[in-house]
């Protein structure tokens, strides 16, 4: 792991941070928000053809399918949204309203029905009002019935002391309604910058997405597109407006070692770049510099980094006579994952503050993780946060700088050269390791608040892998079972994986890795060891039967046995996503076969090896058979952890290869 360590200056120009606020400071201050005392714009330049609220004919209604994608369970007909940026004396508001219908397809798609929209409740800043909502059915005489629902329905869910969520469901939706409604969310500024998502999970007949502002505001609205965008840039009156359409957008789908499926997102990305006022331009855009700096003052981050948290009796006791930095570490590491509690909340923040966290036992990531750096700091380590974005949260854009990318804050210690990455939430990681879930990926080390020292590091270690040693041995008798052992020794991320699957129990654990990928096989007992230590792999032990597939003299079977690559997850000829393992992979099987009297092998599988044109993937299969034993050894490496977009044909071909390889059946014949 490497990082660039920078020492920055206060940014001339401040922006301050509430959560969905950017407010401008000139001179001493820039006024805050005043209140929206203006109706909605109307965008007439915008409307296409998209019908009035409550406007929906009896063809949407008897509509079976979607025309572009045959299996969807539901198709968005269209979704619009139209931000106005309004200019007072002091200040720029945000209006921002959005028109959604949906038609249910199947009964799968009904929970469509179900709406949560996410606002903005620090300071009052965003004012959310959902204005129509209603479902639509067709009678068996061709009415239209129409269900609206109840405005008392819609509640508002506090997530936190941030954000909060309106709340509602429609009434009467089952396959074939139609369901429709329209909210307007009133703010500041940054308010408006929400990103718009032309594609969703489910298909999208059109999609637009407008933004009006004055001349005085500079905004700009990033493309993240792969698929044809609709653009136009026009002016009403003296505003500059901006549109974007799709139509037909396909679903998103979830493919087999897929990322956040927002990194693939088609979308709009609005960015506030400068504003004039009295003549004078000022810069909106955000750096690194500025988001360090507001974190340093936030009292939910910077200050609860200064908060005296004071160490309990055996956590003192255990650290009395300890004098090595690591062992001292890992103490600290230990205590705080074992004694707090995870609420399952992640964020970066302390929204109730560490001292809070740690009197309760319990807390969100940010206040646990946090706890755990003023430990680590107390107890005279270097120890910094870093503010990280998980695999489920997307990848981090550094030439986009802004904190409402990172999803988690985690502890890093640096110790005789060597940095450890830890998060006290993760309760089976071993600290030897970075966290499974940002593995290959990039931190932001903010190193010392106060002075605005900060860095980029890389999250990874190419020598930390999921590594696998199969031990398989089976013993057939003349009736064809074949009975057996196997040991599966399972390091590193491969431990760190299956561990939190065997923390639901241990017969759905070998459900999962053993008996479901092996349908033919019985399992007759088990042990797993190593559970409770994460220093040492986790050994999985299996005693098993089979009945062997015959045909008159031939009996067959397969060595893929336990392996964890039973089944080819690359079948599809198209893919749109990288290829994301998140860290180098080694399987190393070892396998042996006794065959009963009377039977011999008639041939075998060859010895090969087969490797990627650019050496990252090696496969090697040696084979010896002696009179009734077959041994065999299986290495298989992969030495990256990524596979980009544009490799695919290439890479499908090799795994289709290697599953051909893999699942050969050896044969044995009476003689």
């Amino acid at each position: 792991m490497g990082r660039n360590r920078v020492l920055i200056s206060f940014f001339p120009f401040l922006l301050e941070r509430n959560e969905g606020q950017i407010g401008i400071k000139v001179g001493t201050l820039f006024l805050l928000v005043l209140f929206i005392c203006c109706g909605y714009y109307s965008f007439s330049q915008t409307k296409d053809s998209i019908p009035t609220f409550g406007q929906v004919d009896k063809a949407a209604l008897l509509l079976k399918e979607c025309d572009f994608d045959k299996n969807a369970e539901a198709l968005v007909l269209f979704d619009v949204e139209d931000v106005l940026y309004k200019e007072y004396a002091y200040s720029v508001n945000s209006d921002t309203k959005r028109h959604v219908r949906i038609k249910i397809l199947t009964n799968k798609g009904m929970d469509r029905a179900n709406i949560r929209i996410p606002y903005m409740t620090e300071d009052n800043d965003d004012r959310i009002i959902v204005e129509e909502a209603q479902t639509y059915n067709i009678d068996e005489a061709g009415n239209i019935l129409v269900s609206k629902v109840d405005k008392k329905n819609v509640i508002d869910k506090v997530i936190n002391k941030k954000i909060s969520e309106k709340v509602f469901t429609f009434p009467d939706v089952r396959a074939g309604s139609i369901i429709e409604y329209t909210y307007k969310i009133s703010g500041t500024l940054s308010s408006g910058l929400r990103n718009w998502e032309f594609q969703s999970s489910i298909p999208v007949k059109f999609s637009r997405y407008s933004v009006q502002f004055p001349q005085d505001l500079e905004l700009s609205c990033n493309l993240h597109c792969t698929l044809d965008v609709y653009q136009t840039r026009t002016t009403v009156k003296s505003d500059r407006l901006n549109i974007f359409k799709m139509i037909n957008v396909p679903a998103l789908r979830d493919e087999p070692y897929m990322t956040c499926e927002d990194d693939y997102m088609q979308r709009v990305e609005p960015d506030l770049i400068a504003i004039t006022i009295n003549g004078r331009r000022r810069s909106l855009t955000q750096s690194w510099v500025s988001v360090i700096d507001m974190l340093a003052s936030d009292e939910d981050f910077g200050q609860q980094l200064t908060k005296n948290i004071p160490r309990t009796d055996d956590l003192d006791d255990s650290l009395r006579t300890e004098k090595d930095p690591y062992r001292e570490m890992n103490i600290i590491y230990r205590y705080v994952r074992s004694n707090m509690h995870w609420n399952g909340h992640s964020s970066i923040w302390a929204l109730d503050g560490v001292k809070k966290a740690w009197k309760n036992k319990a807390g969100t990531s940010g206040e646990i993780n946090l706890i755990l750096v003023n430990l680590l700091r107390d107890a005279g380590l270097v120890a910094y946060p870093v503010l990280v974005s998980t695999r489920d949260n997307g990848r981090i854009n550094m030439t986009s700088p802004s904190w409402r990318q990172f999803d988690k804050v985690m502890a890093l210690v640096s110790i005789n050269k060597h940095d450890y990455v830890l998060d006290a939430t993760d309760k089976y990681t071993s600290p030897k390791l970075i966290p499974w879930e940002v593995h290959y990926s990039d931190g932001l080390v903010i190193e010392k608040l106060e002075t605005h020292e900060w860095g980029w590091q890389t999250l990874w270690n190419e020598k930390d892998a999921f590594r696998e040693l199969i031990l398989i041995h089976g013993d057939i008798d003349e009736n064809g079972v074949m009975k057996g052992q196997a040991s599966v020794t399972s390091y590193d991320y491969s431990r760190a994986k299956k561990m939190s699957a065997l923390q639901e129990g241990k017969d759905q654990f070998i459900e999962k890795y053993f008996s479901s990928r092996n349908l033919s096989v019985h399992i007759d007992s088990s042990m797993i060891t190593n559970a409770d230590v994460d220093t040492v792999p986790l050994t999985q032990n299996v005693w098993f039967n089979q009945k062997l597939t015959s045909s008159g003299n031939y009996k067959y079977f397969s060595t893929n046995l336990f392996t964890g690559l039973e089944e080819n997850p690359f079948t599809s000829d198209r893919r749109f996503s990288d290829i994301f393992f998140g860290a180098n992979q080694s399987y190393d099987i070892v396998e042996s076969f006794i065959i009963p009297d009377g039977y011999v092998f008639d041939g075998s599988p060859k010895n090969i090896t087969m490797i990627m044109p650019d050496t990252s993937i090696v496969f090697s299969r040696i084979i010896s058979i002696q009179n009734d034993l077959a041994s065999i050894h299986i290495t298989l490496k992969f030495k990256k952890p990524v596979f980009q977009v544009d490799e695919y044909d290439a890479f499908k071909e090799f795994y289709k290869k290697l599953f051909g390889m893999l699942n050969e059946q050896i044969v044995i014949k009476r003689i």
